[in-house]
C-alpha cells in the first residue's frame, strides 16, 4: 500500500514540469480568490499579495468590510493587485485550474464548519457546475479552515459533483506563523493535486505535508491540537507546582526543557511571565493562540474521536477547563497559556 510520504515524493518528482507550466504568457492575468480575513486569514492574504506579481489579481471577501479596507491599507507597494468584492461568488468568479497547471485558486479561511458549508454552497450555486467544468478546466479550492473531517468530506463531495476540486489544508503555526509566513500546511487531497497546491501555500508558509486523501489533513491537525491542548495544561500545572514549592520559574523551565517533560508549551510558549521573553505570558497573555480557539479545536477533536471510535481519556477534563477558563474575565480573549493564571499560578 502506497504511503502518504511516497505519494508526496512522486508528486514532487513531477514538480519541475508543473512549475514550468506555471509561467503563463505575458498577456494572461492570473487570478486568486481569498475568502476570510480573521486573525489568520488577514496575515495569510498579506503574504500572498506581497509574494505575487503586479500581473496577478487577488479578489478578497470578508463579511467584515472594515477588515477588507484595513488589508488594502496595509498591502505591500509591490505585489498583486487586490480587488475587494461584495460577495463570496465574486471572489470565486472565474477561478479555474487547467490540468492543475495554471495559477487560479480560491483560498478559504473560515471560523466554523457551518461557515465552510455556507460559503461553498453559495459558490456552487453561483455557477460552478459540470456543464462549465471539463477535464482541462477544473475550479480548485483550498480550504485552510480548521473544521471536522466529515464536514470537509461532505463539502468536497459537493464541489466534486459540481465539477471542482477541493483540498483541505489546515495549518499550524498560529498568528505568529501566519504573520511571518512560516505556517505548516497539512494536506488532505490526491497526490496529483500537490504540484498545483504547494506553490500557492508556500507563499504563505514554510512546509506542506501531504497527509493522505480528503479529510486526512484535518485529522492530522485535530490530533496535533488535541495533544497541544493537553500539553498546555500539563505545562501550566507543572510550572505552578514547582513555583509553589519555591523554584525559580526560569530554573524549573530549564530543567523541564532538557528533560523528558519538554514540549512546545514549556519551551516556546511557557505560561509563566518572565520565562520566555517572546511568549504571550509577558504581554498579559495578549496575542498568540486564543483560548476560545483552543476550546473550539478541542471540541472538534473530541467530535472526530467519537465518530472514529477513538478513546480520549483526558478530553472531558481538558474541555471543562478550557470552557470555564475562556469565560473567566481574567482569562477571556487571551492566549490559551492563560490557563496558568486560571489555575492560580504566581505571576
Amino acid at each position: 500500500m502506497r504511503t502518504a510520504t511516497s505519494a508526496l515524493r512522486q508528486a514532487r518528482l513531477a514538480r519541475p514540469m508543473a512549475r514550468r507550466m506555471f509561467s503563463s504568457s505575458p498577456s494572461r492575468l492570473d487570478r486568486y480568490g481569498f475568502i476570510g480575513l480573521g486573525q489568520m486569514g488577514f496575515q495569510m492574504a498579506k503574504n500572498l499579495q506581497s509574494k505575487l506579481t503586479p500581473t496577478d489579481t487577488v479578489r478578497v471577501f470578508d463579511i467584515n468590510a472594515a477588515a477588507v479596507q484595513q488589508l488594502k491599507g496595509e498591502l505591500a507597494s509591490t505585489g498583486a493587485v487586490v480587488e475587494s468584492v461584495s460577495t463570496v461568488a465574486e471572489a470565486a468568479k472565474e477561478a479555474t485550474v487547467t490540468d492543475f497547471e495554471t495559477k487560479d485558486y480560491v483560498v478559504t479561511v473560515l471560523p466554523e464548519p457551518v461557515h465552510v458549508k455556507g460559503v461553498y454552497k453559495e459558490i456552487v450555486a453561483a455557477g460552478l457546475s459540470p456543464a462549465t467544468a471539463t477535464p482541462s478546466k477544473k475550479p480548485i479550492f483550498v480550504d485552510c479552515s480548521t473544521i471536522d473531517p466529515s464536514t470537509s468530506r461532505t463539502v468536497a463531495a459537493t464541489v466534486a459533483e459540481a465539477g471542482g476540486v477541493f483540498v483541505d489544508a489546515p495549518m499550524s503555526g498560529g498568528v505568529v506563523g501566519a504573520t511571518a509566513g512560516t505556517l505548516t500546511f497539512m494536506l488532505g487531497c490526491p497526490a496529483s493535486a500537490v504540484p498545483a497546491v504547494e506553490p500557492l501555500l508556500m507563499h504563505m508558509g514554510r512546509r506542506v505535508l501531504l497527509c493522505g486523501e480528503q479529510g486526512a489533513g484535518l485529522a492530522a491537525k485535530l490530533a496535533n491540537n488535541y495533544l497541544l491542548a493537553i500539553n498546555n495544561i500539563g505545562a501550566a500545572e507543572a510550572m505552578n507546582l514547582g513555583v509553589q514549592w519555591g523554584l525559580d520559574p526560569k530554573v524549573l523551565a530549564n530543567v523541564i526543557n532538557v528533560s523528558t517533560g519538554k514540549c512546545w508549551p514549556s519551551e516556546v510558549n511557557n505560561p509563566v511571565p518572565g520565562v520566555v521573553p517572546t511568549a504571550p505570558a509577558n504581554r498579559d497573555y495578549a496575542g498568540g493562540f486564543g483560548i476560545a480557539l483552543m476550546k473550539k479545536d478541542l471540541k472538534l477533536a473530541i467530535e472526530a474521536a467519537n465518530e472514529a471510535g477513538a478513546r480520549l481519556a483526558l478530553a472531558e477534563s481538558a474541555q471543562n477547563l478550557y470552557e470555564t477558563a475562556a469565560q473567566d474575565e481574567a482569562c477571556k480573549g487571551r492566549d490559551f497559556s492563560v490557563v496558568y493564571r486560571y489555575l492560580g499560578g504566581k505571576e
